[in-house]
């Protein structure tokens, strides 16, 4: 999937792909406008909703319970590494729902393609070229 990624002022970034556009911004201490989630809270949360619509697809697929169905997710910053280093991920399960299932959801919120491809990173290539060079 190609992205092209453009910078709309002052220390927004945009990633333009399928006819949408994310808008990226740092917080106002950071000299930002504070006018979209910084680029690390979209990584954050797309995890939360990675998870999320796994546990979804499988509630519904089993004509489980939704109503009130919601996930808390923490990122647990460790100041000496400067990185999160643990992601807590908790599923609030909604009234009604069979104890059954309960480790199955939990396996299945595991899926998560995001979460995945932090598992087992993608190489990264880095290039650069002069403005208008053909792709």
């Amino acid at each position: 999937m190609a992205m092209r990624i453009v910078f709309p002022g002052n220390k927004k970034v945009a990633a333009e792909f399928d006819g949408f556009t994310v808008l990226t911004d740092q917080p106002r201490e950071a000299g930002g406008d504070g006018a979209a989630p910084a680029p690390f809270e979209l990584f954050l949360a797309s995890l939360g909703t990675c998870a999320g619509i796994f546990v979804l697809s499988f509630c519904r697929k089993r004509g489980l319970p939704t109503e009130g169905l919601e996930l808390v997710q923490d990122a647990h910053w460790d100041e000496a590494e400067h990185r999160v280093s643990k992601i807590s991920l908790k599923i609030k399960l909604p009234p009604g729902f069979p104890e059954k299932y309960r480790d199955s959801v939990i396996s299945t919120a595991a899926l998560c393609t995001v979460k995945k491809h932090l598992a087992k990173p993608p190489e990264f290539e880095i290039t650069a070229e002069p403005a208008g060079a053909p792709a």
